[in-house]
C-alpha cells in the first residue's frame, strides 16, 4: 500500500467515525431508555392514553389502562422531566415540548417519579 493510499484510508475512517458521532448527537433525547415494546399485546387495537406533564406535575394517569395499551407523556414545562418507574421497567427522559409513546407490556401497579424533582410522583395501574 502507497503512502498516498494509506492517508487515504485513515482519512475515510475518520470521516465515518465523525458521521456516525453527528447521527448520534442528533439522536432526540426522548427516546425511552428502557420502555420494551410488548412481545405480544394481550389484545387487539390497543388504546393510546396521553399523560401531561405540566406546573411541575404528572397528569391524570388513565383508570382503564390495559396490556397492549399506549402512554403517551407530554412534558409541557419549560424544564427536563423524566418519567422513571420504581421498578427500573422504564426511564423516559423529555425535555421541555418534547413526547414519547411508550407501549405498556406488563400488568400491574407501576410507581413512578421524575428524576430531577422526586417530589414528583404518580402510579400507573395496569389491567392483564
Amino acid at each position: 500500500m502507497t503512502k498516498t493510499n494509506r492517508i487515504d484510508a485513515r482519512l475515510k475512517t475518520r470521516l465515518t467515525v465523525m458521521a456516525v458521532a453527528t447521527l448520534l448527537a442528533a439522536t432526540p433525547a426522548a427516546i425511552p431508555a428502557t420502555a420494551a415494546a410488548p412481545a405480544v399485546p394481550a389484545h387487539v387495537g390497543g388504546h393510546e392514553y396521553t399523560v401531561v406533564i405540566d406546573d411541575m406535575d404528572f397528569g391524570q394517569t388513565p383508570d382503564n389502562a390495559k396490556v397492549g395499551d399506549t402512554i403517551v407523556w407530554v412534558n409541557r414545562d419549560s424544564v427536563m422531566h423524566s418519567v422513571t418507574a420504581r421498578d427500573h421497567s422504564f426511564d423516559i427522559r423529555l425535555g421541555p415540548g418534547q413526547s414519547a409513546k411508550m407501549p405498556l407490556s406488563s400488568s400491574g401497579r407501576i410507581a413512578f417519579f421524575c428524576l430531577f424533582h422526586p417530589s414528583m410522583r404518580g402510579v400507573l395501574n395496569v389491567a392483564p
